[in-house]
């Protein structure tokens, strides 16, 4: 996608957000392809809310609609989005989940690079997801992001070097208000 499509993409996210506040529903017939796709929003640089999906059920349009209203109104750890309040929107647009096939720890190690890949441990009914740019933002090394991710899943820290889960990673397109 091109900086535009990003622009276009958070214009989007943002009107559906703001509309939901007139109860008026809202559609698009743009971005039909078929994407993964995480909305999260900022108040204050902290954040507010962040919901998405990771494997496209729908448009991309469509998801993005769906997500940022999620994230603004439905995000289980924060309240809903108040009429007034001022927020920023960023959006990463997902490539498909990559399984990592090793199971050892230094080679788990090998296959993650911090800034580009986002992470998706699963193990039985524990799953958690990392965004790339958690990473950054958090200024964490691998081990530590694979750490946040296992503690996402509400799992042991150390448990990605068990080999009993699934990890997976992931790329993202991110665009931000």
């Amino acid at each position: 996608m091109n900086k535009e499509e990003g622009k276009e993409l958070l214009e989007l996210a943002r009107i559906s957000i703001t509309s939901n506040f007139n109860k008026k529903s809202i559609a698009t017939d743009k971005f039909k392809e078929q994407k993964g796709v995480f909305v999260t929003i900022y108040t204050n640089n902290e954040l507010r809310g962040c919901i998405g999906f990771i494997y496209p059920n729908t448009s991309l349009g469509l998801q993005v609609i769906q997500a940022a209203r999620l994230a603004a109104f439905h995000d289980p750890r924060f309240p809903p989005l108040k009429k007034d309040e001022v927020f920023r929107i960023e959006i990463s647009v997902l490539t498909k989940p990559e399984l990592i096939k090793e199971k050892e720890a230094e080679k788990i190690l090998a296959n993650v690079k911090i800034g580009r890949d986002g992470l998706i441990i699963s193990y039985g009914n524990h799953s958690g997801l990392l965004l790339p740019q958690v990473a950054v933002e958090h200024k964490m090394g691998k081990e530590k992001f694979l750490a946040a991710v296992c503690e996402k899943a509400d799992l042991p820290a150390n448990f990605w070097k068990s080999g009993k889960s699934d990890l997976y990673k992931f790329q993202a397109e991110i665009f931000s208000e």
